[in-house]
């Protein structure tokens, strides 16, 4: 939680960027003042993107103040790609109409990479989505983007973490080719590299706020692949829905990724989702997560130094998450937004916030994950 000092040690980290903040960037700031028990920034509010997987999801993003909304197809060129999840073309058009009748933008995630086999689907999901009035693609794959460039020049392009761009370089090498306006970081970059990405690239930069952690790097990821043959890279899914299996056994209930023993549960213990990489697994004799412990992504405590280093867009993950999930986190992400944002608010994480996020926090456990690294 943010106390007096945290805030004034987020007011330092504003100084110290202002004076490197080229006059492009100058213009989103206003004149604030100060005291050490007080902070007052004025900055322009980032937009809130929020996920949907579904059209009450959708709805309840946009009720609760979501700027701007993220949904894929039902088909593999979306990386949330499960069965009874996302939007056929009659759901996406509802959902498109509802959104930009409350002033809220549709960003369609097309965010895996095309089979060299049959890009068809991929080029055709860009067609859908400009014919159907999406605002921005959310792309990955070059080919998907060179495509867009040719058939939709109208369109506006956002780079994808699938991308894995994580430098200012790699952003503009898809700038300068493809057009992009907007680059989603991956989440392994600390705050002062995602300032030194600010600073040296005219792009939007978008960050994750809050949502589940993979301990692979997005767009990298070959674990799941290693064991189902299937990557989640092309696939859309990690831990395919046709590998997984439940099984009941004398030691409880055993989840089995294509026969591949990652987990097993006493009979009223909470199950998540099956991957690899959050199993538990015995290590010298003692069975715990070897890889990674299921835990949140929650930057509440650095969303004023996120602004200050110049982020676009505040990205919340969970599109395979319930609308209530949705509609609970986005209340909380618009309110502590609007806090940060404002010139008579001292920004503070307040109680409730904390306290409904780590209801819904993976694990029911946050972290600021590499955006605080203090072994650096």
């Amino acid at each position: 939680m943010a106390t007096d000092s945290g805030g004034v040690r987020a007011f330092h980290t504003c100084l110290r960027w202002i004076k490197s903040i080229t006059a492009t960037k100058l213009q989103d700031w206003a004149p604030f003042h100060y005291s050490e028990k007080t902070i007052m920034v004025a900055l322009s509010a980032p937009e809130l993107v929020c996920p949907a997987g579904s059209l009450r999801a959708l709805q309840a993003a946009v009720d609760g103040g979501a700027d701007a909304i993220y949904l894929g197809l039902k088909n593999a060129t979306n990386a949330r790609n499960f069965s009874g999840l996302n939007f056929d073309d009659g759901l996406a058009r509802e959902g498109v109409a509802y959104a930009h009748a409350k002033g809220a933008r549709v960003l369609m995630a097309l965010n895996t990479y095309a089979d060299a086999r049959d890009v068809t689907p991929w080029y055709q999901a860009v067609d859908a989505a400009a014919e159907m009035g999406a605002d921005a693609l959310i792309v990955a794959d070059t080919a998907v983007m060179a495509y867009c460039v040719r058939e939709h020049p109208q369109m506006r392009l956002h780079l994808s973490v699938q991308a894995s761009a994580t430098s200012y370089e790699a952003i503009e090498f898809y700038r300068d080719r493809y057009g992009i306006q907007r680059a989603v970081l991956p989440r392994v970059l600390t705050l002062s590299q995602v300032g030194h990405v600010t600073r040296n690239t005219p792009v939007d930069i978008e960050v994750f706020g809050f949502g589940s952690l993979c301990v692979m790097v997005e767009g990298r990821c070959a674990l799941s692949s290693y064991v189902t043959g299937k990557s989640p890279n092309t696939a859309g899914v990690c831990s395919p829905p046709s590998a997984v299996r439940w099984v009941d056994s004398a030691e409880g209930v055993e989840a089995r990724l294509n026969e591949v023993l990652i987990d097993r549960y006493a009979p009223d213990e909470p199950r998540g989702y099956p991957t690899l990489c959050k199993g538990r697994f015995d290590v010298d004799g003692v069975r715990d997560y070897a890889l990674e412990e299921p835990t949140s992504l929650n930057t509440l405590a650095v969303l004023p130094e996120l602004l200050a280093l110049g982020v676009k867009a505040i990205k919340i993950e969970g599109r395979q998450r319930s609308p209530v999930y949705v509609k609970e986190v986005t209340r909380v992400w618009r309110a502590a937004i609007d806090q940060a944002c404002s010139a008579q608010a001292r920004y503070s994480v307040q109680p409730a916030w904390t306290a409904a996020l780590g209801r819904y926090s993976e694990g029911q456990q946050h972290t600021l994950g590499a955006y605080d690294r203090p072994w650096r």
